[in-house]
């Protein structure tokens, strides 16, 4: 008696139905066992995110060193850049090299 009340349980006629029975199986398999599966895609989806983020960046550094070298096009511009960047200098200069102790020594 308690079976057949069971059985004519709409919820059970879903569940035993054919399609229901085939579908789900699939589902399960296409969300987390195939080669197309959602996680895959999800991963596919955060890497394609950080190469369009890294695209973006280099983009930016590619600009900022297009305005470098622009400005380098002047003597006196690219000698300063020499002097301060790569610590060039003159043969008839001195270069002095000042650091300043930036740690407290209050302890």
């Amino acid at each position: 008696m308690l079976t057949e009340n069971f059985k004519n349980k709409k919820i059970f006629k879903i569940l035993t139905n054919t399609f229901v029975l085939i579908f789900i199986p699939f589902l399960i398999w296409m969300l987390f066992f195939d080669d197309n599966s959602y996680l895959i895609h999800r991963k596919f989806d955060k890497e394609i995110e950080d190469l369009e983020n890294t695209i973006s960046y280099y983009k930016t550094k590619i600009a900022e060193d297009k305005a470098i070298i622009k400005k380098l096009e002047d003597s006196l511009q690219l000698e300063r850049f020499a002097r301060e960047k790569y610590l060039m200098k003159k043969e008839n200069e001195d270069i002095y090299i000042i650091e300043f102790d930036t740690v407290d020594k209050h302890e």
